[in-house]
């Protein structure tokens, strides 16, 4: 963005205190969001991508083109040959206080895997780590939830199918779950380069940490209920609405609007269109599971939330966004506990951010890589004017 114009526009007092919202600070090559067409992954929609392999996703985010069979199947046996986790990581992780929330394990996971994998190459470092992370959460999974011993690893599976077998959830059908989270995971992989984790991520390693640091860091921004818990926010809501009914369902989203109360799942900051994510996964559940109560609730919010939310002129989008339904299919599948589905979300996007980190430490300017991320801030007593300078 930056390189298409010498000057952006002039930053003055008005912009302070913002979030840098609509400070272009970089350039990302994995992913964009188009108000109108939603997510894409180096120029695909996403909606064209969700039915891969969700290897093939993570190797054109690093290569920047998908690949064919043949190297499909090397990256996949690639990855399968970096998947072990290091000696006693697991043991460690299960020695995590309980009552830790489990992002709190995943962000520690990280920092242990730091600790007894590094290369101190920002490459293998960020394929080590994708493909170390299906075990690294499998283990968070059954050792906070009490499901039992671990389950012995098998990565010639495949990323996902690896990583359902480990987690060994009770009374799941594998074969709806896998299925779902081969889709959950590719949805989920990346979002440009301004949401909080993955700017944090990248600040991190800007002042060249390691690619776990930084990942723990991308980890700890999304963790805030104002970033990755949105799920789980979205699953209690539908929860709390207790009826399938539409017309009743309509009379709920209307006394919450004149109480000015929030109506979970909808709306984006850049979408101005149904999330293309969220049309898959509505998609996805009438397949997986159209029968289950709280997806029919679901249903029913897509239909008469959007309708009255259209009648607000003040709201730019009354559509579901990617959080609308994702926690709903999770818990038809077993997932029931939504303190976990941060946790998920993570583990997706671990891999969209480790690669743009890769972008910005190894590919960026001639291979010298982005400078330190250093803004400025105005002192008290500052004269306004040299904000521009």
């Amino acid at each position: 963005m930056g390189e298409q114009n010498d000057v952006l526009f002039s930053i003055t007092t008005r912009h302070l205190n913002t979030g840098l919202r609509g400070f272009p600070v970089g350039t990302v090559r994995t992913s964009r969001v188009d108000p109108m067409e939603g997510v894409s992954y180096v120029g695909y929609s996403v909606k064209d991508l969700a039915n891969l392999d969700p290897e093939a996703v993570v190797y054109l985010m690093f290569n920047k083109e998908l690949p064919n069979a043949e190297q499909l199947s090397a990256f996949k046996a690639d990855l399968a040959s970096r998947a072990n986790l290091p000696e006693g990581v697991a043991a460690m992780v299960t020695g995590l206080p309980k009552q830790g929330h489990p992002m709190e394990w995943l962000i520690a996971g990280l920092n242990l895997l730091g600790m007894t994998g590094k290369t101190n190459d920002y490459t293998e470092d960020a394929l080590n780590l994708i493909a170390r992370t299906p075990e690294l959460v499998a283990t968070v999974f059954r050792q906070r939830s009490g499901w039992g011993a671990p389950i012995e690893s098998k990565p010639e599976l495949g990323l996902v199918e690896n990583f359902v077998q480990m987690m060994g959830v009770p009374g799941a059908d594998a074969g709806k779950l896998t299925a779902l989270l081969r889709t959950f995971y590719i949805l989920h992989m990346d979002h440009g380069g301004g949401n909080l984790s993955t700017f944090t991520g990248k600040a991190v390693a800007s002042g060249l940490a390691d690619i776990y640091a930084s990942l723990g860091a991308a980890m700890a921004g999304l963790y805030g209920p104002r970033h990755g818990r949105a799920n789980q926010d979205c699953l209690a809501f539908v929860r709390s609405v207790g009826t399938t009914d539409a017309d009743e369902i309509e009379a709920m989203v209307r006394t919450r609007m004149a109480n000015k109360q929030l109506v979970f799942g909808f709306g984006h900051a850049v979408l101005r269109a149904e999330d293309p994510r969220a049309t898959i996964q509505y998609e996805l559940g009438k397949e997986i599971c159209p029968n289950d109560a709280l997806f029919q609730t679901a249903l029913a919010l897509r239909e008469r939330a959007v309708k009255v939310l259209k009648e607000n002129p003040k709201i730019s989008n009354p559509y579901p966004n990617v959080d609308a339904v994702s926690g709903t299919l999770l818990n038809s599948q077993g997932l029931t506990d939504s303190d976990y589905y941060t946790v998920l979300f993570g583990f997706a996007r671990i891999a969209g951010i480790a690669a743009q980190i890769v972008d910005e430490r190894v590919n960026f300017r001639n291979g010298k890589g982005v400078a330190i991320y250093r803004c400025s801030f105005k002192a008290e007593n500052q004269d306004p004017r040299s904000l521009n300078s």
